[in-house]
């Protein structure tokens, strides 16, 4: 996990502070929530392995002694349930697009639950020591099939085969109790045992699976809104654009072909013409510049709202207060823009679950805080080296209105990022940045570029 705005923190040789931080936690919260899920998911598959060994195993040293529990039933138990823990896993791998259907291991396992079963449920009624090897036999015979059956249902995708596998099992197991002479009750009782233990757990595996997938396609989903976002900024400003110079360039061009016309005859009126191209040029110089810098500048109420609505609708608590109202436009651009970074920092890099966002007015300054958790895994990216973005490109855009930027971890998982820029003396000092770029009286050459 990277904490908000980290990105500047680095050793005197310029390495990223924190990358040398190992261990659980930094592992842990390293992963993107859906890596989180998938681990716990698969993990808890891998957790089913011992219980079962311990289903059979712990009766099996109680009751018929811990050498013949050692060496003939712990060994028959643990290699089922490995089998088992594999199949689980690439099953899984199978469900997220990384392997290929495991249709061997699951026939495999299939058959491996079934001769156990068997041999239980053989052992059980006709195998040689006293009640408790019975009772041993058949809960062997019962915990193979129920955790054998769950696991194969991993690499089935249709619910119809999935029913059909733990109905089969169980139908099966009360078909061989009977077929062995096994009384009425006990064929019931076993072929229920497998039928509710197989239908239980087959139903939590399932819904893991499906809780996995949702989360994947929520985080894709989630993808797919930034970039539509993008996108749709993309097309306001091309329709700005095309609005601003289509009508200019298409009265240039007639102009410019009139000019050339009346030239040719050598009328004077030529002259006049290509004055009045000069001067739309100029004026679409002077357009294409306000909707260059109206895009590039950020209004600050408006990250405010956008940085809330995004934040919560990534799953992270946040709070908003202040207003950005009576600040100059200058001050709003600045803040503005530490509001869009620290946003996009808590999306990409953290694992927040809460965030504050506040804007207060302390004497002469305006001072922005913003604060989230999540901060112990300790990774730290490096700076972006277009200046757009990270710690430094947001130091730069205040140091040109006097700001200052401190970042940095406080209070344990907390790490805080704090805004200073001083309010101007008087009110000439506030005006926009756009007041300056007024086209002048004078006639500028058409040759000059646009800029920004």
């Amino acid at each position: 996990m990277v904490p908000l705005g980290a990105a500047t923190l680095s050793d005197g040789d310029g390495r990223e502070m924190g990358a040398g931080m190992r261990g659980p936690r930094a592992w842990w919260h390293g992963k993107s929530t859906p890596a989180k899920v998938e681990t716990y998911t698969r993990w808890s598959f891998h957790f089913f392995v011992l219980v079962e060994v311990a289903g059979v195993g712990l009766p099996a040293f109680g009751q018929v002694g811990v050498s013949h529990a050692l060496w003939v039933v712990l060994p028959l138990v643990c290699g089922h349930a490995l089998l088992g823990a594999v199949t689980a896993s690439r099953a899984l791998d199978w469900t997220r697009g990384r392997r290929e259907q495991p249709i061997r291991l699951v026939w495999a396992l299939g058959a491996v639950s079934a001769l156990l079963g068997i041999g239980g449920l053989v052992v059980s009624e006709h195998g040689p020591g006293g009640e408790d090897t019975h009772i041993l036999a058949d809960s062997l015979a019962v915990v193979v099939l129920t955790f054998g059956v769950c696991n194969m249902t991993l690499g089935v995708r249709d619910r119809r085969r999935v029913a059909a596998l733990v109905g089969g099992f169980a139908a099966g197991a009360g078909v061989v109790a009977f077929a062995i002479g096994a009384p009425g009750a006990t064929v019931l009782a076993t072929a229920v045992a497998v039928l509710v233990a197989g239908v239980c757990l087959t139903l939590t595996y399932i819904f893991s699976v499906w809780l996995l997938n949702a989360v994947y396609e929520l985080d894709v989903a989630r993808e797919t809104r930034t970039r539509l976002a993008v996108a749709e900024e993309r097309l306001r400003f091309g329709r700005d654009l095309h609005d601003v110079m289509g009508r200019n360039l298409a009265v240039i061009a007639l102009k410019s072909e009139l000019a050339v016309q009346l030239a040719r005859r050598e009328r004077p009126e030529a002259v006049e013409q290509m004055i009045e191209v000069q001067r739309i040029a100029q004026e679409s110089q002077r357009e294409v510049r306000e909707v260059v810098r109206g895009y590039r500048e950020a209004e600050l109420g408006t990250e405010l709202a956008g940085a809330q609505g995004v934040l919560t609708a990534a799953g992270v608590e946040c709070a908003v207060t202040g207003t950005a109202a009576g600040l100059p436009a200058a001050v709003q651009a600045a803040l503005g823009w530490v509001v869009r970074e620290a946003t996009t920092n808590v999306l990409r890099h953290g694992d927040a679950r809460r965030c504050s966002v506040s804007l207060d007015v302390v004497g002469s300054r305006v001072v922005l805080t913003v604060e989230n958790d999540g901060v112990e895994s300790g990774g730290v990216p490096g700076p972006r080296k277009d200046g757009g973005s990270g710690l430094a490109g947001l130091r730069e855009r205040l140091s040109a209105v006097g700001g200052t930027l401190e970042a940095g971890p406080v209070d344990g998982d907390l790490f805080r990022l704090v805004a200073e820029i001083p309010l101007p003396s008087s009110p000439s000092s506030s005006s926009s940045p756009s007041s300056s770029s007024s086209p002048s009286s004078v006639p500028r050459p058409l040759s000059e570029e646009v800029t920004s």
